[in-house]
């Protein structure tokens, strides 16, 4: 198993995707190329990463990249969701297109958000009419770029993002059928739908080719709970059980560890401390796992140079 981390840990360094509407109020700090420099100072074997990670997307940069991470011996996934008319449209693309860009930054994976739009009330809403005509798109476009899939090797992971129950994925890839396209499970997302978070994994893990590794709190207000980041391992979610969920498919060489932490805005070099500090602290917590079922696996992380900031 190979351990890396999906650019969106670093979310406020401005290096990944403005999720539902967010805007950071301060530019990008960090380039893409240090922050693989960065993946390498923590002893990080790899990045999932979406465009907004990337500085642009020229054909000549993305053969950089692709030289920049094979000298540096990183692997790298592709994540990108289906073009949809709402969320951040600078990550939406094509299948096609996406494809195409993994397949220039030698990335043998990309993960596909669907972009699904719920009925309400979520919670009855798994294979409502409308969201199976949502999901037999799906299985359209997704059947359309098969010869592309198996003329560049790179394989589809189709992900249970917050729209997607564990059983509608599965249903999308019974329906398309092909050893390149799989699942990513976000260890996560299933909340979102009011699903169980380790039921999703179960359902999800045989089917697996990748992964966004991260847990979440439970916060109780008066007016109801907050669920919310937290480094791996300091949240309510059973993530060792998820890990050894996920490692029982041979088909799963990575772990991507992702954080998604309230953060304070005001203050930007607290806020890329914050960060900088919990995924730190989950790389501590995921290399207990990992020791836990192999005894060779120690060692890992440190020492951590600090983070080179990028104005």
């Amino acid at each position: 198993m190979h351990l890396g981390m999906h650019t969106y840990s670093l979310y406020h360094h401005g290096v990944a995707e403005d999720w539902a509407g967010f805007k950071l109020p301060w530019d990008r700090q960090m380039t893409f190329m240090e922050m693989m420099d960065y993946t390498l100072e923590l002893g990080l074997e790899g990045l999932h990463l979406d465009a907004k990670a990337l500085d642009r997307l020229t054909p000549d940069y993305l053969e950089t990249v692709r030289e920049y991470a094979r000298d540096k011996n990183l692997y790298l996934e592709f994540n990108f969701a289906l073009k949809s008319g709402h969320y951040d449209s600078a990550v939406q693309f094509e299948v096609e297109e996406g494809i195409n860009i993994a397949h220039r930054i030698g990335a043998d994976l990309t993960k596909i958000g669907m972009n699904l739009k719920r009925p309400r009330p979520i919670a009855g809403g798994k294979f409502h009419p409308n969201m199976m005509t949502q999901l037999e798109s799906v299985v359209e476009r997704v059947i359309a770029a098969l010869p592309l899939v198996e003329k560049t090797g790179v394989r589809l992971a189709l992900e249970n993002h917050t729209d997607a129950f564990s059983e509608e994925v599965i249903w999308v890839l019974d329906q398309i059928n092909h050893p390149m396209v799989g699942a990513c499970i976000d260890t996560v997302n299933a909340i979102h739908v009011t699903e169980s978070p380790i039921s999703a994994v179960k359902n999800l893990a045989p089917r697996a080719f990748t992964n966004h590794f991260r847990d979440n709190k439970i916060v109780i207000t008066p007016w109801g709970l907050k669920f919310t980041g937290a480094a791996v391992g300091e949240g309510d979610l059973d993530m060792k059980k998820s890990y050894e969920l996920i490692g029982q498919n041979p088909n799963v060489k990575r772990i991507n560890i992702e954080l998604d932490l309230e953060c304070p805005l005001d203050d930007m070099e607290s806020a890329m401390e914050t960060e900088r500090a919990a995924l730190i602290r989950t790389l501590i917590t995921v290399e207990t796992y990992w020791a836990s079922i192999d005894k060779k696996r120690l060692g890992l992380l440190f020492p951590v140079k600090p983070l080179f900031v990028y104005v």
